[in-house]
């Protein structure tokens, strides 16, 4: 560190008090400081020097710039004196300045400078060296020292009255100071008080419309019930009039005549499925659905599932293949939303597999105690912006076997649904061209309910 010498003063007596202030304010003033921090390095450079001077004869206090680090620092030491103490100091002063000299320097000094340093010295003396940085804007030169030292030199030194005014001036623009931010103060806190009031006018707000989109929710739930149950009863009549066509109850049928009483039989089979998926929904999301726990066996759930999908396998294009388990404890769950969400990874699957193989396999990972039913095919796959969109309802994604195959966009939707009523989840893997894997992952041990009936 660096320091280069720009004034010293004496302090001998309370008239060099005033004049160190002084001397301190210009200075400051010379260097680039503003007001306010003018009048922080005064003052602070003032309590000291008094505290100094009535400690004892001969003690000065040297200004001087030196570079800490990126900046540029004032640096203002204060060493007191070890003359005679100075009768016009009172006892109890005298005392407390030889006992805690560095305290009484600390408290000011650290309050107003950016840094306060306290050097021990012989006896009970000490040197207190006060640090305040030049604005990061100003850089004084060396040759800008000389100039400074003579504008110093030339500066007038006043008197005591005139230095008293000095302050009584600096005290009223502080309190003006003081008056003006605390009248921001309390601008900003009416502004703040207007801005809680609007947030809480828009918490109301935000709970009012949660409250409606609840009570919307509730409706739709209740309409797609409704309107379910409503057109369960003619879509069975359809269907089984179609049929009653079909196996030629009521005589022989056209080519043509088969034909069209196909479609119609297809169209309402599409509708019923349609309905059964809305009806679901709108259960789980009523609440209304239950979860019926009893022991699965893997191996008799994945036999029944081959017995229910063998007339959708068509085995000249697409083998399914059951993998074997090696999980063979029962586990508690509801078989019949396991089954159910399986009939359809298993269903998609073959849908949108032109060559190749449908796999079906169940693990168990002991690191989480969990049994995953994973669904693996060779088809055509899905592009990774749309492995999201899959699960939104009546969402699909535009393919020629897509529009060959249409569907209700409803079952991979409630599959995420009725994994949520078991506690589990369904993901997806997936490379377009290459296939995907829909995963059922299911904890093995069903979660207990707790005391308040809540499932833990």
């Amino acid at each position: 560190m660096n320091g280069q010498r720009i004034l010293s003063v004496a302090l001998d007596n309370d008239q060099d008090v005033v004049l160190v202030r002084q001397r301190a304010r210009q200075l400051s003033e010379l260097l680039g400081f503003s007001q306010q921090d003018q009048v922080r390095i005064a003052t602070a450079v003032s309590e000291v020097a008094r505290v100094a001077c009535h400690r004892g004869s001969g003690g000065r206090a040297a200004f001087s710039l030196v570079r800490l680090g990126a900046y540029q620092h004032l640096e203002v030491t204060i060493n007191p004196g070890a003359g005679p103490r100075k009768a016009s100091a009172p006892a109890g002063l005298q005392e407390g300045i030889t006992r805690s000299l560095p305290e009484l320097a600390l408290i000011t000094a650290n309050r107003l400078m950016d840094s306060c340093d306290v050097e021990p010295e012989e006896g009970i003396a000490t040197a207190i060296t006060m640090r305040k940085a030049l604005p990061p804007q100003i850089i004084v030169q060396t040759s800008q020292l000389a100039d400074i030292s003579e504008r110093l030199a030339s500066s007038p030194v006043a008197n005591t009255l005139h230095e008293l005014q000095l302050q009584n001036q600096e005290l009223v623009a502080t309190m003006a100071e003081l008056r003006e931010r605390q009248e921001d103060l309390l601008s900003l806190t009416r502004e703040l008080e207007d801005t809680n009031r609007g947030i809480v006018a828009l918490y109301a707000e935000i709970e009012d419309k949660a409250e409606r989109l609840r009570k919307a929710d509730e409706m739709k739930s209740r309409f797609l019930s409704n309107t379910s149950h409503e057109l369960r009863t003619p879509l069975s009549s359809i269907r089984a009039l179609a049929q009653l066509l079909l196996d030629r109850m009521d005589g022989d049928l056209t080519v043509e005549q088969e034909r069209q009483v196909q479609f119609i039989a297809k169209a309402a089979n599409d509708l019923s499925e349609l309905v059964n998926d809305l009806l679901d929904l709108a259960k789980i999301e009523a609440g209304k659905v239950e979860v019926q726990l009893a022991p699965v066996v893997v191996e008799n759930l994945f036999r029944a599932l081959k017995g229910m999908l063998r007339p959708l396998v068509d085995e000249g294009r697409v083998e399914l293949v059951f993998a074997p388990t090696e999980v063979v404890e029962a586990f508690d769950t509801d078989e019949g939303k396991i089954s159910q969400i399986l009939r359809n990874f298993i269903s998609n699957a073959l849908k949108f597999t032109e060559r190749g193989s449908v796999t079906v396999s169940a693990t168990h990972n002991a690191a989480d105690d969990t049994i995953a039913f994973a669904v693996a095919d060779t088809g055509i796959g899905i592009s990774p912006e749309n492995l999201q969109l899959i699960f939104e309802e009546f969402s699909q994604i535009e393919h020629p076997l897509q529009r060959r195959s249409k569907g209700t966009g409803l079952g991979l939707p409630l599959c995420r649904k009725l994994a949520d009523l078991l506690h589990g989840r369904v993901e997806v893997v997936s490379t377009p061209g290459a296939g995907s894997t829909f995963t059922l992952v299911l904890p093995r041990r069903f979660p207990a309910p707790d005391q308040d009936g809540n499932e833990s």
